[in-house]
């Protein structure tokens, strides 16, 4: 079959397979239901508009959670500085969306206080339950390099929540 070319994927059809899961990553790192879907948007956006060179990647969907495992990370720490400042000042109201399970609002509170690329590395192995290769892939470093993200992510969220961190995998 002499001249067959492999056309990129469509940008809509990439788009409706991916767009849940990138929503619950952007949500696992910001904290916030509202953000999520918005920073997952601005993400696609960007792909969107390099589509033309993103769609030829051999993992345009690393791409995309790369944009917005960056953007949520930085969101987070943005809105947790005014959160802490308007807690000094409001008075806690109770929150109209039905919460998480206590054990999960905690753990996803410790991951968004970790650093960046260990708190990025821990949502996408667990939420997304990527192997260490795409982790390392999506963030642009090397397999050892997101092992040792994950490695110390998993010492200090066992810090945090008193647990062993040989538990799980």
């Amino acid at each position: 079959e002499r001249g067959l070319v492999t056309l990129p994927e469509r940008f809509e059809t990439f788009y409706q397979r991916e767009f849940r899961c990138v929503v619950g990553l952007a949500y696992a790192l910001s904290g916030s239901r509202w953000a999520a879907e918005d920073l997952a948007q601005e993400a696609f956006l960007a792909a969107h508009r390099k589509w033309d060179r993103i769609g030829e990647y051999q993992s345009p969907g690393a791409w995309v959670r790369r944009v917005v495992a960056n953007m949520a990370v930085s969101l987070y720490r943005k809105r947790a500085s005014e959160a802490r400042a308007m807690a000094r000042v409001a008075v806690r109201r109770q929150e109209v969306l039905p919460a998480l399970d206590a054990e999960d609002d905690e753990f996803w509170a410790a991951v968004r206080a970790l650093p960046k690329r260990q708190a990025q590395a821990i949502a996408l192995h667990y939420l997304e339950d990527r192997p260490v290769a795409e982790v390392a892939d999506i963030l642009d470093c090397s397999p050892s390099t997101a092992k040792v993200h994950l490695h110390k992510g998993r010492i200090r969220l066992a810090e945090r929540l008193r647990t062993s961190p040989g538990d799980g995998s």
